[in-house]
This record gives structure tokens, C-alpha cells and sequence, in this order.
């Protein structure tokens, strides 16, 4: 991809981050562009970070001739050490060939490695020379060049890693370049806190420089979400409380905290999965047909669904804290954190009205997936007697073996006239062999650089989320909501299951989806 075709939008520095600079500004956007890892030693770094720039640039979307990476950490490590650290999350396991691993020392060259601690000048002003001399080298015009500083951190450090980068990091002149932050989730742990962090990092950066990543939206079947919704007149007239019975949101994982039990104490399941991944996909299941496909617009859509969110109600709640959570030694013997939560959001507008969306996430079940299952309402005069087949469900399968299919009862091959479910399938292993699905940091950190924040949660989208979730949550802290047992390989509590049928969900018996064989 030539460099044109990845300049794809013009956008704005930070003295000229607003649509009116965008539209009035003819300067391009030729200045080198410096990618900065804060926390380059951590494990996210490694395993997700550095891995999303290096798929970029395998494939074009970062040139080596104007793109430099620095990793900085408070490890006393050289620029060898922290590419050999890289290097193994980068190497295919098994057979790599000759020209991945060219591939692989390619990228690796473009990393340097700066330390320093994360409250003093001493470290950043060490860093803004390492950037400046690499911008020198590219001949970019002071002001023109473009900086993203990924945080990589908790939270705990974003205050005096954000003081840091606009004291000594930012672009000195304004010539159509720009300085753009990256926050990763937990954003605050309730409503005052999340509220003071984006005070905080507000009177530092105005708001279209902060990205406050969240990369359940950087999935694919998410991001298809809109297509499907506002591109088939199919759904148009379904997607109502007329049709639809219930929808369901579920994260399923089949193992435990496996040694972050200590770091998992501090948030627990709703925190770490429901409040953000799962509203998010909430959202994009529920709002309304933006006006355009620009960020603000369908970010303005998503904050209306939450602010329609209605209280939640403690008989509409199920905990639970698998056998076992206890034993890891990082987690107090006491612990009330929830390992698994099923909650019901009942959301008050004329499209939704008594349509419960059951979010539901727990760690060591049965099975590992996410998925969206909207289930519609009984059939109005059955003549087929398809009640007991089970109802038709639109399932949006996330992860793994992604997937859009649709549950229909349908006349069971043969003599007889009897009824039997199956389903209409796609599957992207089978339609689209061959086409590799980008990992949700890839694009999210892509967007980042054309500065498209469609994918981004907004500050007041933060608090809003923040807001339905803080009552109950503070109740779970002092101890007055407690978690049930269950057994790690289970479902979770049965008293989830229960609440799942006192909200109007139908089980279908006797079909499993199977996803199909190449």
C-alpha cells in the first residue's frame, strides 16, 4: 500500500484537533510518525501491543521510512534485550520461514528503547530527544511530525504519565501534525473515580486527542454490527420490542484467574467484562440509526441507549464466585469479588420498552465464547405446534469461530409433516477462506492514526456507562451483595439459569449450532 492510499484522512494536531482545523487546513499529513509504548516491558506490551504494530506493518500500514517505534518502561533493559523480549510473541511458533523472520528483525530495527520512570521530567525529556532526532532524520518540519503514546500502564500511573507527555512530549509548532494519547481499560473503578481520572486527563488533552480504547469494539462481528442493522431492510422492521422477546450479551471463558487472581480481586467479572466490552456491545445492538457514520454521530446514538437504562432492580441480578477462586494466595481469604455475574438492563424508549438485554459473563464454565443471541417472540397462532422446536434467534457469534446465523424452525426432511429447528448460516471459516480477520488492537490502533474515533469511548459515554453500574457495584464492595458458589466446568450458579427464564428466555432443547467443516 503506497503511502497516499495510508493517509487515508486528513486530521488534525493538537492545536488544531476540531472538524472546523480538519476542513480548513490544506496542509498533509507528511510528517514521520513516532509510535511510543509506555509500559514496553509489561505483558500487555508484549503480547498485544507490539504484536498489533507489527501485523500493521507487515502489512504496509506502517512504512519504515516514516515510522519509528519507542518503548518506554521503567526496566533498565538496551534496545537488544527489549527486541529479544518481543521476539518470541512475534515468530510463529512452529516453521517460520526465512522471510518472517526477515520480517520480524525488519520491525524489531524500528524499536527504540528509552527508560525512565513514569512521574519525573528526567525520563520524557530523554524521550522527546530520542523522537525529535528520529523526526530530524526524517526530515519532517517541526510541528508536521505526528506522535501516538500508547499507555500500556494502570491506570493508577495515567495522571503523571499524561502531566509528563504534555510537559516535555508534545509537538512544539503547529503544522498540521498531531500528539494523540491511548488509555487502556479499567478507566476508573466507579463513577467518582473514572469522573476524576477524566478531569485529570481533561485538562491536559482536549477530548479528540484522548482514545480511550476498549477492543471488544475493534472485533469484527462487532463492527458489523451497524452493517447488519442499518444496511438490510430485513431487521428494519423487526429489530423491536414487537419482535424481539429478549436479547442476551455473553462472555464465557473456561478457565479461572490462573495467577492474576491477585490483580482480578480489585475489579471482579462486572468491572473487568460487563461494564465495558458487554455495554459497549449493548449499545450497538440497541441505538438508534445515527445520523451519518461519523464518530460523533454514533457516538451521540450509544449515550442516548445508556442514559435510557433504567435502574437496575437486585431481583434482576445473579453472582457468583467459582470453588476454588479463594486458594490462589493473591486473593483474600474473605473475598466477595464476583467470578461470574448475570445481570438484566431494561432500557425505557418506545423501541425497547419491557425488552429485557441480559448481560451475562463468568470465568471457569463450560465453554469458551461471545456472542450476541437475540431471541424473538412466540409465533401468534401456531398451526405447527413450533413452540416446542423453540423460537427463532438471530446469534452473532464473537469469538471463537466467528459467525452471523439464524435459528428457523423448518418442515424435517421426509413423509412426514413435522416441524424441526436448524438454521441459516455464515460462517467466516467456510465464506471467506483464506481472508485473514485483523486482531481488534490492529485496527483500533489504525484508527488511532487516522484519527477516527468511531471505536472509541467518549467521556461522557464513560460516565454514563459508570452511572448504571456504580449503585450495585458499591453494594458488592461493602459486602451486602453476595456471590453464590458453583463449580468450576459448570454453567455458573443455577439461580442464573433461573433468572434467565423469570426474564422470558426460551431454551431450545435438543439443537446445538456446530460450526461447519470446510
Amino acid at each position: 500500500m503506497g503511502t497516499n492510499e495510508w493517509h487515508i484522512e486528513k486530521r488534525d494536531s493538537f492545536g488544531t484537533d476540531s472538524p472546523l482545523a480538519r476542513e480548513s487546513s490544506n496542509i498533509p499529513e507528511t510528517g514521520s510518525l513516532s509510535i511510543v509504548v509506555l509500559g514496553a516491558s509489561g505483558d500487555l506490551a508484549k503480547k498485544k501491543t507490539f504484536p498489533a504494530l507489527f501485523h500493521l506493518y507487515k502489512q504496509g500500514f506502517l512504512p519504515p521510512e516514516e515510522v519509528h517505534i519507542f518503548g518506554y518502561a521503567r526496566t533498565k533493559i538496551s534496545d537488544d534485550e527489549l527486541r529479544d523480549r518481543l521476539r518470541g510473541y512475534l515468530v510463529p511458533a512452529k516453521g517460520a520461514s526465512s522471510k518472517q523472520l526477515d520480517d520480524v528483525s525488519d520491525f524489531l530495527n524500528l524499536i527504540k528503547y528509552v527508560s525512565g520512570s513514569y512521574d519525573s521530567e528526567e525520563g520524557f525529556c530523554l524521550l522527546d530527544k530520542e523522537i525529535s532526532e528520529h523526526e530530524y532524520s526524517k526530515n519532517s518540519a517541526e510541528g508536521s511530525s505526528r506522535r501516538l503514546f500508547y499507555l500500556a500502564l494502570p491506570p493508577s500511573v495515567y495522571p503523571s504519565v499524561c502531566k509528563m507527555i504534555k510537559t516535555c512530549c508534545m509537538n512544539k509548532s503547529n503544522l498540521g501534525g498531531w500528539t494523540r494519547v491511548v488509555v487502556e481499560k479499567p478507566f476508573g473503578k466507579d463513577l467518582q473515580s473514572a469522573e476524576e481520572l477524566s478531569n485529570q486527563i481533561g485538562e491536559l488533552f482536549e477530548e479528540p486527542q484522548i482514545y480511550r480504547i476498549d477492543h471488544y469494539l475493534g472485533k469484527e462481528l462487532v463492527q458489523n454490527m451497524l452493517v447488519l442493522r442499518f444496511a438490510n431492510r430485513l431487521f428494519l422492521p423487526l429489530w423491536n420490542r414487537d419482535n424481539i422477546d429478549n436479547v442476551q450479551i455473553v462472555f464465557r471463558e473456561d478457565f479461572g484467574t490462573e495467577g492474576r487472581g491477585g490483580y482480578f480481586d480489585q475489579y471482579g467479572i462486572i468491572r473487568d467484562i460487563i461494564q465495558n466490552h458487554l455495554l459497549q456491545v449493548l449499545c450497538l445492538v440497541a441505538m438508534e440509526k445515527p445520523v451519518s457514520l461519523k464518530p460523533e454521530h454514533i457516538r451521540d446514538e450509544k449515550v442516548k441507549v445508556l442514559e435510557s437504562v433504567v435502574p437496575i432492580s437486585d431481583d434482576e441480578v445473579v453472582l457468583g464466585q467459582y470453588e476454588g477462586y479463594r486458594d490462589d494466595p493473591t486473593v483474600p481469604d474473605e473475598s466477595n469479588t464476583p467470578t461470574f455475574a448475570t445481570v438484566v438492563l431494561r432500557i425505557h424508549n418506545e423501541r425497547w420498552e419491557g425488552v429485557p438485554f441480559i448481560l451475562k459473563a463468568g470465568k471457569a464454565l463450560n465453554s469458551r465464547k461471545a456472542e450476541i443471541r437475540v431471541q424473538f417472540k412466540d409465533v401468534p397462532g401456531d398451526i405447527f405446534k413450533c413452540q416446542k422446536q423453540g423460537r427463532n434467534e438471530f446469534v452473532i457469534r464473537l469469538q471463537p469461530s466467528e459467525a452471523i446465523y439464524m435459528k428457523l424452525t423448518v418442515k424435517q426432511p421426509g413423509l412426514e409433516m413435522s416441524a424441526v429447528q436448524s438454521e441459516l448460516d455464515l460462517s467466516y471459516g467456510q465464506r471467506y477462506q483464506g481472508v485473514t480477520i485483523p486482531e481488534a488492537y490492529e485496527r483500533l490502533i489504525l484508527d488511532t492514526i487516522r484519527g477516527d474515533q468511531q471505536h472509541f469511548v467518549r467521556r461522557d459515554e464513560l460516565k454514563a456507562s459508570w452511572k448504571i453500574f456504580t449503585p450495585l457495584l458499591h453494594r458488592i464492595d461493602r459486602g451486602e451483595f453476595k456471590p453464590l458458589p458453583y463449580k468450576p466446568g459448570s454453567r455458573g450458579p443455577a439461580e442464573a439459569d433461573e433468572l434467565l427464564r423469570k426474564a422470558g428466555y426460551v431454551q431450545t432443547h435438543g439443537y446445538i449450532w456446530i460450526p461447519p467443516t470446510l
